[in-house]
């Protein structure tokens, strides 16, 4: 797992703030130093996003590998999960039909947030890997296979009741 740092980023662009705040004279240079320090959840978010957005990018051309992004307190982390190597002598499963890793050509990709329960991310990624394939890519393909599955019929309603047979005033049958 590799870490980094962006406080060294937020820092520099701090002393830009204050910077370019030296040169309004004082006044400016305290509005500066307000901004910086208004900013800095801001410009920690913004880099984080870019951050995110590079790892998906790197993840479509590692596939089946991955990179993930994760933060443990104010420490940015990534995750990187190589390709797996397929011995020679295993087949592959043959993709489920019209279903790809390659985004269809609709426009590009759509980027989507989901939280898992531990337990279920940690099936996932079982899932993902027994299947040769990055999490993004399994998820990518179930989620396409139930969405393109036809429309399960609902549910037979319960069985009748038989009817009462009615013999003057006696009624005669069983009820549930």
């Amino acid at each position: 797992m590799m870490h980094m740092d962006v406080t060294a980023y937020t820092a520099r662009l701090h002393r830009d703030l204050y910077a370019a705040g030296e040169v309004g004279g004082e006044e400016a240079l305290a509005v500066a130093e307000h901004m910086a320090n208004a900013l800095d959840s801001s410009i920690r978010l913004v880099l984080l996003d870019a951050l995110v957005e590079a790892a998906g990018e790197i993840t479509e051309n590692l596939s089946p590998g991955s990179v993930e992004v994760r933060l443990l307190g104010r420490e940015v982390q990534f995750a990187v999960t190589p390709p797996a190597v397929q011995p020679a002598a295993q087949p592959i499963a043959p993709a489920p039909q019209n279903v790809t890793d390659e985004p269809e050509d609709d426009g590009g990709t759509a980027r989507l947030s989901l939280r898992l329960p531990e337990r279920l991310k940690s099936r996932v990624e079982e899932a993902a890997s027994a299947s040769g394939l990055s999490v993004n890519a399994w998820l990518v393909r179930s989620i396409a296979s139930l969405v393109d599955a036809p429309p399960v019929p609902p549910a037979a309603p319960p069985a009748a009741t038989p009817p009462v047979a009615v013999l003057g005033q006696r009624r005669s049958g069983w009820v549930r």
